[in-house]
């Protein structure tokens, strides 16, 4: 299992090794020593989420507040997606910042996210299947969303799909700015995380 971590600190890319025979091929894009080994503690799962997705359709920037915040560790299963990471923790260094990897059946690579961090994908295929386990479970009142089209943030959709062809949820499409999540104090802080992080280990 290769590990790199992301541009954003607490994101992680996962590549483990595939198998492929007649039959097919064989991979396990989850593999809790190797997270452990990267990112220094392990991944409780309370929740295993699973969608389906048509091309074009856009699902986030999601987040959830700290404490407890929700780490998830994301692949895809059928089709393709084009996952995004970004930091919403307030005074982190990276703050704003974003990265991005195309996630598909072909790598079986995975991203890893830490609590505080925002996410992200694009389905790039008609029957995307993207699987993500969450360290806590759904809890409508703590998880929030930040404005996937902010062009503050300027995220990569336009260089794989035009805007008129994104399908966002009404939820997403309504979300605040960064600048007004911010202002209205709805976004993690960099010491939070880092102190509910620091607990895990």
């Amino acid at each position: 299992m290769e590990s790199e971590e992301m541009a954003v600190p607490g994101a992680w890319r996962f590549t483990p090794p595939v198998f492929p025979d007649a039959r097919g091929v064989f991979a396990a894009p989850f593999q809790g020593r190797h997270l452990r080994a990267a990112v220094g503690h392990d991944l409780a799962v309370a929740q295993a989420n699973t969608s389906v997705s048509r091309r074009g359709v856009l699902r986030g920037v999601h987040y959830a507040d700290v404490p407890p915040g929700q780490a998830k560790y994301v692949h895809c299963v059928a089709g393709a997606v084009l996952d995004v990471v970004v930091d919403l923790r307030v005074g982190s260094a990276t703050y704003g910042r974003w990265d991005a990897v195309r996630l598909d059946p072909t790598t079986m690579s995975a991203v890893y996210l830490a609590e505080g961090l925002g996410h992200a994908f694009l389905a790039l295929e008609d029957g995307t299947v993207t699987s993500y386990l969450c360290s806590t479970p759904y809890d409508p009142a703590a998880e929030h969303g930040v404005d996937p089209l902010d062009p503050v943030l300027d995220l990569p959709w336009e260089q794989y799909l035009a805007r008129e062809d994104l399908v966002l949820s009404d939820k997403d499409r309504t979300a605040p700015t960064l600048a007004q999540a911010r202002a209205a104090g709805a976004l993690p802080t960099a010491e939070a995380c880092r102190a509910w992080v620091a607990g895990l280990g």
